[in-house]
Protein backbone atom coordinates (compact mmCIF):
# COMPACT_ATOMS: atom_id res chain seq x y z
CA UNK A 1 0.00 0.00 0.00
CA UNK A 2 2.75 2.21 0.72
CA UNK A 3 4.36 1.66 -2.73
CA UNK A 4 0.98 2.48 -4.16
CA UNK A 5 0.80 5.74 -3.01
CA UNK A 6 4.31 6.62 -3.93
CA UNK A 7 3.67 5.72 -7.15
CA UNK A 8 -0.02 7.72 -7.64
CA UNK A 9 2.28 10.86 -6.51
CA UNK A 10 4.83 10.46 -8.79
CA UNK A 11 2.94 12.60 -11.16
CA UNK A 12 3.78 14.04 -14.32
CA UNK A 13 4.12 17.26 -12.77
CA UNK A 14 6.74 15.81 -10.15
CA UNK A 15 8.92 13.51 -12.58
CA UNK A 16 9.19 16.91 -14.44
CA UNK A 17 10.16 18.57 -11.42
CA UNK A 18 12.75 15.66 -10.15
CA UNK A 19 14.49 15.62 -13.60
CA UNK A 20 14.90 19.22 -14.13
CA UNK A 21 16.91 19.27 -10.62
CA UNK A 22 19.14 16.37 -12.12
CA UNK A 23 16.97 13.63 -10.47
CA UNK A 24 17.98 10.65 -12.52
CA UNK A 25 15.78 8.38 -11.69
CA UNK A 26 13.04 10.51 -12.24
CA UNK A 27 14.29 10.99 -15.75
CA UNK A 28 14.57 7.28 -16.79
CA UNK A 29 10.67 7.52 -15.66
CA UNK A 30 9.90 9.61 -17.69
CA UNK A 31 11.54 8.34 -20.81
CA UNK A 32 9.89 4.97 -20.26
CA UNK A 33 7.05 6.47 -19.58
CA UNK A 34 7.11 8.24 -23.12
CA UNK A 35 9.20 6.31 -25.10
CA UNK A 36 6.18 4.26 -26.91
CA UNK A 37 4.66 7.71 -27.63
CA UNK A 38 7.52 9.06 -29.33
CA UNK A 39 7.61 5.44 -31.32
CA UNK A 40 3.69 5.37 -32.18
CA UNK A 41 4.55 8.85 -33.96
CA UNK A 42 7.53 7.40 -35.15
CA UNK A 43 5.89 4.51 -37.23
CA UNK A 44 2.88 6.45 -38.05
CA UNK A 45 5.72 8.46 -40.44
CA UNK A 46 6.98 4.54 -41.63
CA UNK A 47 9.81 4.85 -39.94
CA UNK A 48 10.95 1.92 -38.45
CA UNK A 49 14.77 0.55 -36.62
CA UNK A 50 17.36 2.91 -36.75
CA UNK A 51 15.60 5.81 -37.88
CA UNK A 52 13.12 5.23 -34.59
CA UNK A 53 16.57 5.49 -32.34
CA UNK A 54 17.32 8.45 -34.31
CA UNK A 55 14.38 10.23 -33.90
CA UNK A 56 14.37 9.54 -29.84
CA UNK A 57 17.80 10.16 -29.45
CA UNK A 58 16.72 13.55 -30.81
CA UNK A 59 13.43 14.17 -29.29
CA UNK A 60 15.44 13.32 -25.41
CA UNK A 61 18.01 15.69 -26.14
CA UNK A 62 15.35 18.20 -26.82
CA UNK A 63 13.52 17.78 -23.88
CA UNK A 64 16.63 17.91 -21.71
CA UNK A 65 17.14 21.26 -22.90
CA UNK A 66 13.66 22.67 -22.63
CA UNK A 67 13.01 20.42 -19.44
CA UNK A 68 12.89 24.14 -17.36
CA UNK A 69 10.93 25.81 -19.81
CA UNK A 70 8.11 23.98 -19.85
CA UNK A 71 4.91 26.47 -18.22
CA UNK A 72 2.57 23.46 -17.77
CA UNK A 73 4.19 19.92 -17.21
CA UNK A 74 1.32 17.81 -17.51
CA UNK A 75 1.10 19.67 -21.96
CA UNK A 76 4.27 17.12 -21.48
CA UNK A 77 2.64 14.43 -23.94
CA UNK A 78 1.43 17.04 -26.68
CA UNK A 79 4.88 18.61 -26.36
CA UNK A 80 6.89 14.83 -26.85
CA UNK A 81 4.35 14.27 -29.83
CA UNK A 82 4.71 17.84 -31.59
CA UNK A 83 8.72 17.58 -31.17
CA UNK A 84 8.29 13.90 -32.44
CA UNK A 85 6.26 14.94 -35.52
CA UNK A 86 9.01 17.54 -36.35
CA UNK A 87 11.97 15.37 -36.03
CA UNK A 88 10.54 12.20 -38.15
CA UNK A 89 9.66 14.95 -40.93
CA UNK A 90 13.08 16.00 -40.97
CA UNK A 91 14.15 12.42 -40.87
CA UNK A 92 11.60 11.56 -43.91
CA UNK A 93 12.49 14.56 -45.88
CA UNK A 94 16.27 13.68 -45.76
CA UNK A 95 15.57 10.19 -46.84
CA UNK A 96 13.42 11.59 -49.85
CA UNK A 97 16.43 13.39 -51.00
CA UNK A 98 19.01 10.31 -50.56
CA UNK A 99 16.67 7.65 -51.64
CA UNK A 100 16.08 7.26 -55.41
CA UNK A 101 12.74 6.68 -56.44
CA UNK A 102 11.75 4.73 -59.69
CA UNK A 103 7.75 4.77 -59.47
CA UNK A 104 7.34 1.61 -62.18
CA UNK A 105 8.79 -0.11 -59.34
CA UNK A 106 7.92 0.91 -56.39
CA UNK A 107 4.27 1.18 -56.46
CA UNK A 108 1.70 -1.17 -55.07
CA UNK A 109 2.72 -4.45 -54.79
CA UNK A 110 -0.08 -6.70 -56.56
CA UNK A 111 -3.38 -8.01 -54.40
CA UNK A 112 -2.47 -5.49 -51.46
CA UNK A 113 -4.67 -2.65 -50.31
CA UNK A 114 -3.52 0.57 -49.91
CA UNK A 115 -4.47 2.34 -47.21
CA UNK A 116 -5.73 5.70 -47.56
CA UNK A 117 -3.57 8.93 -45.76
CA UNK A 118 -6.46 10.19 -44.01
CA UNK A 119 -7.69 6.76 -42.35
CA UNK A 120 -4.15 6.17 -41.50
CA UNK A 121 -3.66 9.11 -40.39
CA UNK A 122 -7.02 8.79 -38.14
CA UNK A 123 -6.06 5.71 -36.67
CA UNK A 124 -2.73 7.23 -35.41
CA UNK A 125 -3.28 9.85 -33.75
CA UNK A 126 -6.15 7.93 -31.91
CA UNK A 127 -3.14 5.64 -30.93
CA UNK A 128 -0.77 8.31 -29.82
CA UNK A 129 -3.38 10.21 -27.51
CA UNK A 130 -4.13 6.80 -25.97
CA UNK A 131 -0.60 6.33 -25.00
CA UNK A 132 -0.71 9.86 -23.77
CA UNK A 133 -3.79 9.44 -21.45
CA UNK A 134 -1.90 6.42 -20.42
CA UNK A 135 1.24 8.14 -19.61
CA UNK A 136 -1.09 10.42 -17.39
CA UNK A 137 -2.54 7.81 -15.17
CA UNK A 138 -0.99 6.65 -12.12
CA UNK A 139 1.59 3.95 -12.54
CA UNK A 140 -0.60 0.88 -10.91
CA UNK A 141 -3.86 2.44 -12.78
CA UNK A 142 -1.93 2.03 -16.32
CA UNK A 143 -0.47 -1.13 -14.86
CA UNK A 144 -3.86 -2.59 -14.77
CA UNK A 145 -5.22 -1.34 -18.67
CA UNK A 146 -2.21 -2.79 -20.46
CA UNK A 147 -2.56 -6.12 -18.49
CA UNK A 148 -6.52 -5.90 -19.05
CA UNK A 149 -5.84 -5.89 -23.53
CA UNK A 150 -3.18 -8.33 -23.56
CA UNK A 151 -3.28 -11.28 -25.61
CA UNK A 152 -4.22 -13.36 -24.71
CA UNK A 153 -5.86 -12.58 -21.60
CA UNK A 154 -4.42 -12.72 -18.83
CA UNK A 155 -5.90 -14.16 -15.65
CA UNK A 156 -7.07 -12.39 -13.23
CA UNK A 157 -5.31 -14.06 -10.38
CA UNK A 158 -2.14 -13.77 -12.40
CA UNK A 159 -2.75 -9.48 -12.38
CA UNK A 160 -3.42 -9.89 -8.69
CA UNK A 161 0.11 -11.43 -8.32
CA UNK A 162 1.93 -9.13 -10.49
CA UNK A 163 0.08 -6.31 -9.32
CA UNK A 164 0.13 -7.04 -5.59
CA UNK A 165 -3.65 -6.27 -5.14
CA UNK A 166 -6.66 -7.96 -4.32
CA UNK A 167 -9.48 -9.35 -7.28
CA UNK A 168 -12.04 -6.98 -6.03
CA UNK A 169 -10.02 -4.23 -6.54
CA UNK A 170 -9.59 -5.16 -9.88
CA UNK A 171 -12.99 -3.81 -11.35
CA UNK A 172 -13.30 -0.41 -9.24
CA UNK A 173 -9.30 0.33 -10.24
CA UNK A 174 -10.36 -0.11 -13.95
CA UNK A 175 -13.32 2.17 -13.50
CA UNK A 176 -11.47 4.80 -12.32
CA UNK A 177 -8.72 4.26 -14.80
CA UNK A 178 -11.23 4.06 -17.55
CA UNK A 179 -12.99 7.63 -16.09
CA UNK A 180 -9.55 9.41 -15.47
CA UNK A 181 -8.45 8.06 -18.78
CA UNK A 182 -11.94 9.87 -20.55
CA UNK A 183 -11.02 13.16 -18.78
CA UNK A 184 -7.54 13.59 -20.59
CA UNK A 185 -7.02 16.03 -22.85
CA UNK A 186 -5.92 14.55 -25.46
CA UNK A 187 -8.57 11.80 -25.74
CA UNK A 188 -12.00 13.85 -25.30
CA UNK A 189 -9.86 17.01 -27.48
CA UNK A 190 -9.69 13.97 -30.27
CA UNK A 191 -12.93 13.17 -30.39
CA UNK A 192 -14.43 16.69 -29.91
CA UNK A 193 -16.53 16.04 -27.19
CA UNK A 194 -16.02 16.25 -23.70
CA UNK A 195 -16.84 13.53 -20.70
CA UNK A 196 -20.28 12.47 -20.88
CA UNK A 197 -20.98 14.49 -17.67
CA UNK A 198 -19.51 17.64 -19.43
CA UNK A 199 -22.13 16.65 -22.58
CA UNK A 200 -25.23 15.92 -20.25
CA UNK A 201 -24.81 19.51 -18.36
CA UNK A 202 -24.64 21.22 -21.68
CA UNK A 203 -27.57 19.75 -22.81
CA UNK A 204 -29.31 20.46 -20.32
CA UNK A 205 -28.53 23.97 -19.69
Amino acid sequence: MILRGVNESFEVTALVAAAADGDEVAWQRLVDRYTPLVASVAHGFRLHGTDVDDVAQTVWLRLVENLRQLREPRALPMWIITTTRNECLRQVRASLRTRPFDPLTEGPVAGTTVEEPDEHLIRAARHQALLAGLAELPEHQRALLLLLIEDPPVPYAEICRRLHIKIGSIGPTRARALERLRACPQISGLSGTGSRSQREGSSGS
